[in-house]
């Protein structure tokens, strides 16, 4: 298996267990509902996963990024989620939006070979990012990190477990 098909099937995997988390939240107050003051919640984790792929879009396929009105303030790096779902757009759009920039991301993927993904990120890139693969990998480390708080949050909210006896 080429690494781009193994980054493919992370980055999939890893939203495949997220699709299955956010599927069980339903109302605006589930939503939004935090386990402790200033935490994650879901509309927050979805936001951010969009907001996300469309930065890490902007590394590898700048053309491909798209400005998404709001969303840097709301769900960017810094932001604070906050607790009403009417102070953000709706669930929908959210949702919409981080399906159409990870579909957009796995495209990005599609037109690279594994020698693409050697290539340095561009002038200004982070430096844990040094080349086009980095930036894909981070992607499923970083959804693995949120999907890893969305599972408290789901959990704490009278869920049973996805992956077994615990998540």
């Amino acid at each position: 298996m080429s690494l781009k098909e193994r980054i493919q099937r992370q980055l999939e995997s890893a939203r495949q267990l997220s699709e299955r988390m956010l599927a069980d939240f339903k109302s605006p107050e589930q939503w939004t509902h935090q386990v402790c003051e200033g935490g994650n919640h879901a509309l927050w984790f979805a936001g951010h996963m969009a907001n996300t792929d469309n930065f890490l879009i902007s590394l590898v396929a700048p053309q491909r990024a798209r400005e998404q009105d709001g969303f840097a303030a709301a769900f960017g790096m810094g932001s604070k989620p906050q607790s009403s779902a009417e102070q953000y757009p709706p669930v929908d759009e959210v949702l919409s939006t981080m399906r159409e920039r990870r579909a957009t991301l796995l495209d990005v993927l599609a037109t690279l070979t594994d020698d693409d993904l050697s290539r340095p990120t561009p002038a200004g890139a982070p430096d844990f990012l040094a080349d086009f693969a980095s930036v894909f990998e981070l992607a499923v480390w970083h959804e693995g990190l949120h999907s890893g708080q969305l599972s408290v949050v789901r959990r704490s909210l009278g869920h049973a477990p996805l992956l077994g006896a615990a998540e």
